[in-house]
């Protein structure tokens, strides 16, 4: 078989991506800045990853207060409650694991 002839078959076995939103341009924030979360699963400098993150938003982004839970254990998911409490005192959430 000539060089030419040879070919790779890539197969993907993966499904395809599902549909997205369309993302607005612009968002728009209450003029005190955003009301940030954060989730902290447990694991090792997990709390040092996430204060990164809030110290690159807070460069980017107005914000008017950080809420910050921890969950008990990295191995189980967040508690019904913990959850419930984020989506009703915040804007949008921010989780990271680390080690």
């Amino acid at each position: 078989m000539s060089e030419i002839e040879k070919k790779v078959r890539l197969i993907v076995p993966e499904a395809p991506p599902p549909a997205v939103a369309k993302i607005s341009e612009q968002r728009d924030f209450k003029t005190g800045g955003i009301r940030l979360g954060v989730l902290d699963n447990s694991k090792s400098n997990a709390d040092h990853l996430l204060q990164f993150i809030i110290e690159g938003v807070k460069a980017h982004v107005k914000v008017a207060s950080v809420v910050s839970l921890r969950k008990p254990s990295p191995s189980v998911p967040a508690e019904k409650a913990l959850l419930d409490e984020l989506s009703e005192t915040t804007d949008c959430v921010i989780s990271a694991m680390a080690d």
